[in-house]
Order: structure tokens, then sequence, then C-alpha cells
């Protein structure tokens, strides 16, 4: 079952033209690519997938994504409310740690929860079993085998606070525990999960022959072109066939992987040494990631510097020395009001965007190739960041 996704690059200039900007644009047909390759390795293996909210919870697209995959996975209340009331489907909860305050609504929208420690699950679990609902009860695991190379982003790193380690696991509270669930990876192939397998197999695999089902959670980059799709699907097959256990996996990357634009105008350019252009969207309050991991977001049209003739440091409009999102080269020159357009910004941008400095949220809006039609779902304003601050 080797299939790959195929992206068209940009915007139809005549939709790029009418953008009100910064916007961020979702492709549906994009979408519905990764979407129908999630779905046939969801067919092929068994295994339910899960949309992971904390990467992408743009509800509007939800009837869509809720005819391919089996629900959502949430990190917390508000997630698993909006799992429970926007998606309709399967509702997982996995999160570091509960109040106390949130549980017992908590439990009203969850059909699995997962424990990030056994204090927690001595803590909950009589009001588990007082709940009017059926609840399955997991807990989370740390293999303590690294694939992640970037410290932040890997959970299984030196002191992860992220699941029970081999040597803290308690097997005197196992009753009610129908399940394991780990989370190891970080935009990577089947051959880091096939790794990982190995080790949890190996510290775990007593205690997952009295589960019911394991997630091998998510960081599976299952729509990138080079992914070995069929591998994936050896690796759950013989899992669960080995285990007699349900397999979920929970991709939020996968799901909307290059499926996104973020795009943003000139504001001005500037000249220090380079030239710099000011745009209307934010490194910092619209893509962290670009600081965080760092990284360096593709721009349609451009190359690295050098490539083309004329060279821009791309830089936000934040009073943040630092909100630079880096450097390309353009075949023609920039000026107030060019549009410029980064792709793959669906996934850990709308659902990190901020208010910083006062900077106005993305617009939301869906393109459609097969019509050739855009429609904005969602505009922000002052209001919205007046409700943030009192």
């Amino acid at each position: 079952m080797a299939r790959t996704v195929k992206h068209e690059e940009g915007i139809p200039s005549e939709i790029l033209r009418g953008i009100k900007t910064p916007c961020h644009v979702l492709d549906i047909d994009a979408l519905r690519s990764n979407l129908e390759i999630l779905s046939d390795v969801s067919r092929e293996t068994g295994a339910s997938i899960l949309l992971a909210l904390k990467s992408f919870a743009m509800f509007e697209v939800f009837p869509l994504i809720s005819k391919y995959l089996s629900g959502t996975s949430a990190s917390s209340l508000n997630e698993a409310r909006l799992g429970y009331e926007k998606f309709k489907g399967e509702v997982h909860a996995c999160a570091p740690a509960y109040a106390e305050e949130d549980f017992k609504e908590l439990l009203k929208y969850v059909d699995h929860i997962v424990f990030n420690s056994f204090s927690q699950w001595r803590k909950y679990r009589d009001m588990i079993k007082k709940s009017e609902r059926d609840i399955e009860c997991g807990i989370r695991v740390n293999p303590e085998h690294s694939e992640v190379k970037t410290a932040a982003y890997d959970p299984c790193g030196k002191y992860s606070r992220l699941g029970v380690t081999e040597k803290e696991f308690s097997t005197n509270d196992l009753d009610m525990i129908n399940g394991l669930h780990f989370h190891a990876l970080c935009e990577l192939n089947s051959d880091a999960l096939e790794r990982t397998l190995n080790i949890f197999e190996k510290k775990f695999g007593s205690h997952i022959k009295k589960m019911k089902w394991v997630n091998f959670g998510g960081g599976h980059h299952i729509t990138r072109p080079d992914y070995d799709i069929n591998r994936l699907c050896r690796l759950i097959l013989s899992f669960s066939k080995k285990y007699d256990v349900k397999v979920y996996i929970e991709p939020g990357e996968a799901v909307v992987l290059n499926a996104g634009y973020l795009v943003g105008s000139v504001l001005d350019i500037v000249k220090n040494v380079k030239d710099i252009a000011i745009l209307d969207t934010s490194a910092s309050a619209h893509m962290p990631d670009v600081l965080e991991m760092p990284y360096r977001p593709v721009v349609v049209g451009a190359e690295a510097p050098g490539e083309y003739p004329y060279n821009y440091l791309l830089a936000g409009n934040t009073c943040l020395a630092g909100d630079v999102i880096g450097e390309y080269s353009f075949p023609a020159p920039l000026k107030e009001g060019s549009k410029v357009v980064f792709t793959d910004m669906a996934h850990y941008t709308m659902v990190k965007n901020t208010t910083f400095n006062g900077v106005s949220l993305p617009s939301l809006a869906v393109l459609d190739r097969t019509s050739g039609t855009i429609n904005v779902t969602r505009k922000f304003g002052y209001e919205d960041y007046l409700s943030r601050m009192g």
C-alpha cells in the first residue's frame, strides 16, 4: 500500500489577490488526500486513528475529518469538550496531570483517559468508578528511548515528566487499567517507531499482555512522501496479533501536513546592511515553532539567499527584536503590499497563535481548488484581544 500525497504548491493567483492578510488558508483537497492515506492505514491494519487536537483544532473541517478518523485525542478539558461537541467520534484524553476542579467535567466528554502517573490514577479512580459513563483507563509509559533530536520536543529525554518509567511502574495498581500509552516520536518515519516498539516491548511486554489496547501516540509523519507506510502497517498488524490488543495512533501533524498556508503582506522595507521586509504576520505570534523548533519555513516562489537576485530578511510586526522568520531570495523585488505565502502552516500554528503586542490574529479560510473558491470561516479583531486581557 505505497501511496504518497501530492500537494499543489501555492494558492491560485486570482484567489491570492483577494485574500485580506494575515490569513491561514487550509487547502481542503490536500487535507482530503492526507485523510485518504490515513484511512487506508486504518482499514488495512484495524488500528483506530485519532486527530490530536494539540496540533490542529480547526473545527470548521471536523465534519470532513470525522468521515475518515475515529475520533480525537485531547490534552486538556477544553480540547476534550471541543472533540466531544464538534467532532462526534471517540474522545481520548492524556495529560501530564489533571486539575481536580476540571476532572468531574472531563468525565462527561471522554471515552478513554490516560494517566501520566500512578499517583494521579489512584487519586481519580474512585471518581471514575462512580461515573455513569463507561470510561476506559490507561497509563502512559516512558520507554526511555530517544529518537527525537530537538530536546524540547523529546518526550523521552533526560528527566522527562512524561510517562512512567519501567523502574517506577506499579504492578499493584493495574485494576481497571485497560491500556498502555507511549508517545516518543516527533516528525519521524516508521523505522523510528520500529526501534521504539522493540524497547517498549522489552520493558513493558509482560504488562501489554494484560491490556485491551495500546496507544502508539503521535509524531508519525505518515503523509510525508517518503514515509514507509508498508512498514507501519506491518508493525501494527504484527503487534496487535502478538498481544491481541487494539492499536491506536494519534498523529496531529500528519492529518494536515502540507495542507495549509499562512499568507502575509509586506508593510514596509527597511535597510540595515540587508534589505528587511516587515510583514503583517509574525514568527513570534503566528508561527512560534519557527523560533522554538527552530526551523526555516518554505516561502512560495522564494529560494535560499543568493539563488535569485533580490534578497530579503523577512521579519514580523511585533516589537520583539528576534521576530525574524529568515532570509530568502526572490526573482522580483518585493514592495509594499506584496503577498508572501508560507507553506505547511496548518499544524501547530492556529493552535499556538497569540495576540502578543496586540497584533491581529490571522483570519481562517478554506481553499477549495476543485471549485476555485475560498471561504473565510473566521475573522478576529479587537474583541478577541480584549477578551483575553480582562
